[in-house]
């Protein structure tokens, strides 16, 4: 349940009993001790903890500290306290140091998982196969999962475009993609996050078919442009994703004036909710 006093503090279920997590830099992170406890029964899981970092260091000479952040998480008694607290990255490495049974299947996961990136590598269709294969378990019809497809491929066409055109990494990369959304829905990504009630979601997931067509038809838009007016570096790409996003901006507004109901909804895309109506 969320914490009525701090929306970024929430309680995750793990293994049957409860792992307290903050946001912290925009991602989640979790009690160290509360994982040990849930994953030894330790009834002193903190000098379980202390004890772990000790003979992890002896054996292997990793210091798990340095992957650790002191953040303040509530206590039982409701107050806080700095806690080691540890992001999923860590948390799967803290598992691989636990020798618990009950951390068996994490490691085993954590295998697989490491398997299957090496051969989506080696095979990219691969991991397009499996994530059609998610959309599908999670209950997507397959016309919105392939709309969803053909948008992300239609976004990997754009980054490589802008890669192609010295736009520097994922920083500014945000910052366009900001652009294209603002000119085409009059919201960028966070303010559209924010008017779903979403948080850690992804965006994307919870649009419906049109409001995917047009993030589709600003990012195409957007790569046209770029291409054809050689747009070189951050600023010369500012303006083509501007004009994308405006062309897929002046579509909608005429859609919704022709058919009198706006696109944009805050209504998230959860198939079971879609099914039940």
């Amino acid at each position: 349940m969320s914490k009525k006093t701090d929306p970024t503090t929430k309680i995750a279920i793990f293994k049957g009993k409860k792992v307290r997590k903050v946001i912290f830099q925009n991602e989640w992170w979790f009690s160290v001790v509360d994982v040990v406890e849930a994953l030894t029964d330790s009834l002193k899981p903190r000098v379980y903890w202390n004890a772990m970092k000790t003979r992890v260091k002896a054996n292997d000479g990793v210091e798990l500290s340095t992957i650790c952040r002191q953040l303040k998480l509530e206590s039982s008694d409701g107050k806080k306290y700095e806690t080691d607290c540890a992001n999923t990255e860590g948390i799967f490495r803290i598992i691989q140091s636990i020798p618990s049974p009950k951390a068996e299947p994490f490691k085993r996961w954590l295998a697989k998982v490491g398997y299957e990136r090496v051969q989506e590598i080696e095979d990219p269709e691969l991991a397009t196969k499996r994530t059609r294969a998610l959309y599908k378990a999670k209950g997507y019809p397959d016309s919105w999962i392939e709309k969803r497809m053909r948008g992300i491929e239609i976004r990997e066409t754009l980054t490589d475009e802008w890669k192609k055109r010295n736009v520097g990494g994922d920083r500014e990369y945000s910052i366009l993609t900001a652009e294209i959304s603002k000119a085409t829905f009059g919201m960028n990504p966070s303010e559209y996050k924010k008017y779903k009630g979403l948080q850690r979601q992804n965006l994307r997931d919870h649009m419906n078919d049109l409001e995917l067509i047009f993030s589709m038809l600003g990012e195409a838009s957007t790569t046209e442009i770029a291409k054809n007016k050689d747009a070189q570096g951050f600023v010369e790409n500012k303006t083509a994703a501007k004009i994308g996003g405006t062309i897929a901006g002046n579509t909608r507004r005429e859609l919704e004036q022709k058919s009198g109901k706006k696109v944009s909804t805050k209504k998230n895309y959860l198939p079971q909710g879609e099914k039940k109506k």
